[in-house]
């Protein structure tokens, strides 16, 4: 498949030349090549609105919420029960990625960076479409593994990239993020940012945030303090330009409403396919977490991994019964969605302390990061966590049989911690949400190193069991995607290389590099 999309600028037009004697002059036709109404430049301020207004989708992704019980499916069941889809990589690549390339390279070129000025200067645009690209290529190779990365959006001079090694990608990503930081200069600031207004202080903390959850992802491959992932998450956390502490910093998408609208109002315009798990809910009751109250709506949260025939029928809450997905107040079609948050990257300055890796008082941000998460959703309570449940040296956690129900889809599941780690994992659960995909990277992170595939056993924290009702051979919770066909028909060789690399080729209980 391609991984790059071309888009065309300039409109065709054809050039109407008339011979008689009322017209004795090519000019006296005007300019009847150009229209008004289109730019002949690409404005890349138009692409870095368009880029950021997709993030939303990013962190909304309903699979990998699934997969770490956030959510439940209340009529087709299949992606809750583990089907295999073949999953292509196509759209982020032809879409996000290549926009963010384009304001790369037109700032770049010598021919085309004087033409782009108007969106901010050359340096900070690059900066911040760096940092885009960063982050939505993490996205993508946290859920594939090895991906297309260093030959990619090449256009037609390479049409079947390689497939690159996650571990050569995480290092790359973590280069580029602190190149970034140090890009930005006193020129105009970028024009059509929707999430901080062209504030290169707020850029510089993202990227110190995702360097140091980036390089905490690593913590299973790297663990000593002195290795790569130290190293990463030390420099990251100490550099004078900060990390993302409190909520002001926050990567946050404004939707408007209207044309473009909050992911989670567009997932229940006319459908009621996904409801608030009871998994998640019975965590946040056990811990007298007052955050359930925005997290979903009012009702009764719903059973995780039902059959469809259970999930449909009498014995389980209807559409107008059990909870959906945030509050009512949350979902509307001009709520927000944050992307990057003061709890996660608090919480991952904790485990850095924790581990070793920096120093610092583990506990003093412990605690920031749980009053930012409530904060956050505007609910009072955080003290109630932080001195009960969730306490950092003796919090017991969120209990056991955490979403047990009648159908025992899901048994022997707990959220009970009894180690700082394991109380800031459970946090990082909870300040992710809803976004499957950290929700679900952090789950699988928090899988002991060295321990088969949880297909039956509960692991992780919260120690999340498989739906009884599988489907996928047994293989219990997914640990990647699979390929998408479109990979096999049009790059077959590189996606057999990459293939050949996995552990038990391309299924989705197959790890990704740092998932051991």
């Amino acid at each position: 498949m391609k991984y790059t999309f071309i888009k065309s600028f300039v409109p065709a037009a054809a050039l109407l030349v008339m011979v008689g004697s009322s017209c004795q002059k090519l000019q006296d036709f005007g300019d009847t090549n150009t229209n008004p109404l289109v730019s002949e430049a690409p404005i890349t301020a138009a692409f870095l609105t368009n880029v950021e207004s997709q993030l939303g989708g990013l962190a909304t992704s309903t699979r990998p919420a699934l997969y770490v019980q956030y959510i439940s499916e209340t009529q087709y069941t299949e992606t809750s029960l583990y089907q295999e889809p073949k999953l292509d990589l196509g759209g982020t690549y032809s879409g996000m990625l290549n926009d963010l390339q384009v304001i790369i390279n037109k700032n770049s070129s010598p021919t085309t960076a004087g033409g782009v000025l108007g969106s901010g200067s050359n340096a900070n645009q690059i900066a911040v479409a760096r940092i885009l690209k960063a982050y939505t290529f993490w996205t993508v190779t946290d859920r594939f593994g090895d991906v297309p990365y260093s030959e990619a959006l090449q256009g037609t001079a390479n049409l079947s990239p390689a497939f690159d090694k996650q571990e050569d990608i995480y290092k790359n990503l973590l280069k580029e993020l602190t190149e970034a930081v140090a890009q930005f200069d006193a020129g105009a600031p970028v024009k059509g940012d929707i999430l901080y207004s062209g504030n290169g202080t707020q850029w510089k903390k993202l990227a110190n945030s995702l360097r140091m959850m980036i390089s905490m992802r690593m913590s299973k491959v790297f663990p000593s303090a002195g290795g790569l992932a130290a190293t990463e998450f030390a420099a990251a956390a100490t550099d004078p330009n900060g990390f993302i502490m409190t909520n002001a910093d926050n990567a946050t998408v404004n939707f408007p409403g209207g044309g473009y609208k909050n992911p989670w109002f567009n997932t229940y315009d006319g459908r009621n396919d996904f409801a608030f798990s009871k998994t998640i809910a019975d965590i946040l009751a056990t811990m007298g977490d007052t955050r359930r109250q925005a997290f979903g709506g009012t009702g009764t949260p719903f059973p995780y991994g039902l059959l469809r025939a259970d999930a449909t029928g009498s014995g389980v809450p209807g559409p107008a019964a059990y909870s959906k997905v945030l509050s009512d107040s949350k979902r509307m079609e001009n709520s927000p969605t944050v992307i990057v948050n003061a709890a996660s990257s608090l919480l991952a300055h904790a485990e850095g302390i924790e581990r070793g890796w920096t120093t610092g008082n583990a506990k003093a941000s412990y605690d920031a990061a749980i009053t930012a998460s409530f904060d956050q959703w505007g609910v009072a309570g955080a003290n109630t966590v932080i001195t009960g449940a969730g306490n950092y040296t003796s919090g017991a956690g969120g209990g056991n049989n955490i979403g047990a129900n009648a159908f025992n889809s899901v048994v022997g599941q707990n959220a009970i911690t009894t180690t700082p780690i394991e109380r800031i994992f459970l946090q990082r659960y909870l300040a992710h949400y809803p976004d499957g995909i950290q929700g679900w990277s952090e789950w699988r992170r928090s899988c002991d190193p060295g321990t088969p595939s949880p297909r039956t056993a509960p692991a992780g924290m919260p120690k999340l069991a498989p739906s009884a009702f599988a489907i996928n051979s047994g293989a219990g919770i997914p640990r990647r995607y699979v390929y998408g066909t479109a990979e096999y028909s049009t790059n077959p060789v590189q996606v057999a290389l990459a293939v050949g690399r996995l552990s038990s080729g391309d299924v989705v209980f197959s790890r990704v590099w740092w998932d051991k």
